[in-house]
């Protein structure tokens, strides 16, 4: 068993925050209906290059992206702008216990789609709503984007170098403000879905972006409001722990620049880490004994260790850091994380047959759960792989019913 088998999921969603919630919750095993627009589906399947390459060499139309974050669903086309489309739509919510959609907001509500009218039918229903900006509030009518929510919740400003050595705002590497939406989007609903299993109400959850991102400033929001003062950007320093940064090191053997991660986290760590480095004194100056010493007194210090840390190759500091016990780490590219043996023992990496390759490597689920392992089917490689089967097995619609919603391009 699953550990969500028999919750069933309408998922309205498009592109990568509603996606990466319904794929965690049909990893989870929950049957996840993906609802995609006639003829085009979600967004993402024309996102790329780079698309899968089939066996005979050829590449094909399946986009890297929408394989990433459509696992374990089943695809069904419905025209939502259409009434027989609106209509069918409320016929599957009957059968669901989630309904989630990332449309604009009022959006749904022009098509009766919205929660008022789903409750009306289904009032265990759990009505997950993604937006950029929320339900609520001056912005709530604007469209949201992560590049844009990364900017605006602050994360771009502690992102990137130093202004002083150069820096400048920086994004991060992939759609954060959406994954964490997602996350936090699949945590709201299982407990709108608990709540529904005590009390048989469901109910409206709200999710916003920019909320999640202002969220996930964590520790540095906290520093701020107790503080008063505006963090800037550290580049890959840590703003409340040193050492805590990346170090160049000795050359390569081609004589590249090479770099470490040191992540010294308390106080003894960075005493084993001066005995390492043959520094002792280091660890007895007042200067620096204590982390909140060594973060007043970085200016001095980072540099002194900088100087240390080039003395010494990668191969050499990381064995004798992790043999004594310091954070440490490589800074690996893709082709190194994914041929990392740990990386490959975790089971981090799943083998799919695809209809196009018969051996499609993609991201597995980072859950591993004892008793209710998670789901491991192939994303619907076909728009609409699964509406003759859904409609049949949820509505009871024969061929000719479903002909029908075809020859009026609901389906």
């Amino acid at each position: 068993m699953n550990a969500l088998d028999g919750i069933r999921i309408l998922d309205l969603s498009r592109v990568l925050a509603g996606p990466w919630c319904t794929q965690t919750l049909a990893d989870l095993g929950a049957d996840v209906i993906k609802i995609e627009r006639p003829g085009t589906g979600d967004d993402t399947r024309t996102w790329g290059p780079p698309f899968l390459t089939a066996d005979d060499g050829s590449e094909t139309h399946e986009a890297a992206y929408y394989l990433g974050a459509n696992r374990n669903k089943r695809s069904v086309t419905c025209d939502i702008a259409r009434p027989e489309g609106q209509a069918l739509i409320r016929a599957l919510a009957e059968h669901c216990q989630v309904f989630i959609e990332n449309f604009k907001v009022g959006d749904m509500a022009r098509y009766g789609l919205d929660y008022d009218s789903l409750k009306a039918i289904n009032p265990r229903l759990v009505y997950c709503s993604l937006t950029g900006f929320g339900q609520t509030g001056p912005y709530a009518p604007r469209a949201g984007y992560d590049y844009a929510i990364q900017g605006m919740g602050g994360l771009m400003s502690i992102t990137g170098e130093r202004d002083d050595l150069g820096g400048g705002p920086q994004k991060v590497g992939v759609a954060v403000a959406d994954l964490f939406t997602g996350m936090y989007a699949t945590v709201g609903i299982l407990a709108a879905l608990r709540h529904a299993e005590r009390t048989g109400e469901g109910q409206f959850v709200d999710m916003a972006l920019l909320d999640t991102q202002a969220a996930m400033l964590a520790n540095l929001g906290a520093n701020y409001l107790v503080s008063g003062k505006v963090p800037g950007r550290a580049g890959n320093a840590h703003q409340n722990i040193v050492p805590y940064q990346v170090f160049e090191v000795a050359p390569k053997p081609d004589g590249s620049a090479d770099h470490i991660i040191l992540a010294v986290g308390n106080d003894g760590q960075y005493a084993k880490f001066c005995q390492v480095a043959g520094r002792p004194d280091l660890a007895a100056d007042p200067r620096y004994v204590k982390n909140q010493d060594r973060v007043r007194n970085r200016a001095t210090l980072v540099p002194l260790l900088a100087e240390i840390m080039k003395t010494r190759t990668k191969p050499d500091w990381l064995a004798a850091l992790e043999a004594a016990k310091v954070p440490c780490g490589a800074i690996n590219n893709l082709a190194e994380v994914f041929a990392d043996p740990h990386v490959q023992a975790r089971g981090m990496v799943t083998h799919w047959q695809h209809p196009l390759k018969q051996d499609l490597k993609l991201v597995a689920s980072p859950l591993k759960l004892e008793k209710t392992p998670v789901r491991t089917d192939l994303p619907p490689p076909l728009l609409g792989q699964h509406t003759d089967e859904v409609l049949g097995e949820l509505l009871g619609y024969d061929a000719a019913r479903i002909a029908a919603l075809r020859d009026a391009k609901a389906v």
